[in-house]
């Protein structure tokens, strides 16, 4: 399950290209654009693709959302493309009952450097570019219970294109790399880890969150997706008898625009990292290891015992 499919033409360079789109996760429509585009483009940073264009897609209550808040969730989609250097060509719209926004994105990839989820091996170390928590935050941006501070970092992170990790990673070895959006830390872990036929260990003391995520989500603030996440993979994980099911859940929260997942050999590790801090991306921790081991099988631990 790649993030975006790979095409290779007999000619010309290799063509990525995905399709994302999501529902309002802040209230401000400039933000609620820039966050969808940004979300839609990270498909394209994780196979190690430069974004060249897109088409908007747009479904939206025209009794409820008028036609000037639609043009402005446009405008924030089309400056965050733009920081891409990507075009957004046109789209297309329809009435729905339920307001969404996202983009269709085409990008262009070096062939013998595009990063895939069957490229781990056993021994990679598990680098994460962004803290985790966007759904848990989500809630409690519906509920008004964010302070504005936490609320700008969360919407700073969120718009924050993986441009940068990309980079680092296409430069530092990385063997293979994934997105982490909508099956959370744990989901997108799986997968990988299971695509690359290898076993996966996750330090959750290790795992950057935003401030405040685990209180918010003792307190209930915790989607259904998140929740839906962790009934997934609870067959496929072992979890430290220490880490309750809060900690669970906030290792499953379905993240919205998140960061790299990169798989880097242990002899490069130091490298990424540097790279990383030189790109200032929000977060370069890492969080564990691929084993060997059944394809898939996540051991989730309290803290870093190796």
């Amino acid at each position: 399950m790649e993030d975006a499919a790979l095409l290779r033409p007999e000619s010309g360079p290799p063509l990525v290209f995905t399709v994302d789109f999501i529902t309002p996760i802040v209230d401000r429509p400039e933000d609620f654009g820039g966050i969808a585009a940004a979300n839609a483009l990270s498909d394209v940073y994780a196979m190690g693709g430069t974004p060249q264009v897109a088409l908007a897609i747009c479904g939206f209550p025209e009794e409820e959302v008028s036609r000037q808040v639609v043009g402005r969730i446009f405008s924030g989609g089309r400056d965050v493309a733009a920081r891409a250097g990507c075009v957004i060509a046109g789209g297309h719209t329809v009435l729905d009952p339920e307001l969404k926004y996202g983009l269709c994105v085409i990008g262009t990839v070096d062939g013998d450097r595009a990063l895939t989820q069957t490229g781990g091996r056993p021994g990679d170390r598990l680098v994460l570019t962004k803290p985790i928590g966007t759904g848990i935050l989500a809630q409690a941006i519906k509920r008004q219970e964010l302070s504005e501070a936490r609320l700008a970092d969360v919407v700073g992170a969120m718009l924050t294109l993986n441009a940068g990790a990309r980079d680092a990673a296409t430069s530092s070895g990385v063997r293979a790399a994934t997105d982490i959006t909508g099956f959370g830390l744990l989901g997108h872990l799986h997968h990988l880890a299971a695509a690359s036929g290898c076993a996966a260990r996750v330090f959750a003391g290790a795992v950057p969150t935003f401030d405040g995520v685990r209180s918010l989500a003792a307190a209930g603030s915790v989607p259904g997706g998140s929740r839906r996440n962790l009934e997934y993979v609870e067959a496929k994980t072992t979890f430290d008898v220490s880490l309750d099911e809060v900690d669970r859940l906030v290792l499953a929260d379905a993240q919205t625009s998140g960061g790299l997942l990169l798989a880097v050999p242990p002899e490069r590790e130091s490298e990424l990292l540097r790279a990383l801090a030189a790109a200032n991306t929000p977060a370069c921790a890492v969080v564990g290891e691929l084993l060997e081991g059944e394809a898939g099988a996540l051991d989730v631990r309290a803290a870093d015992s190796a």
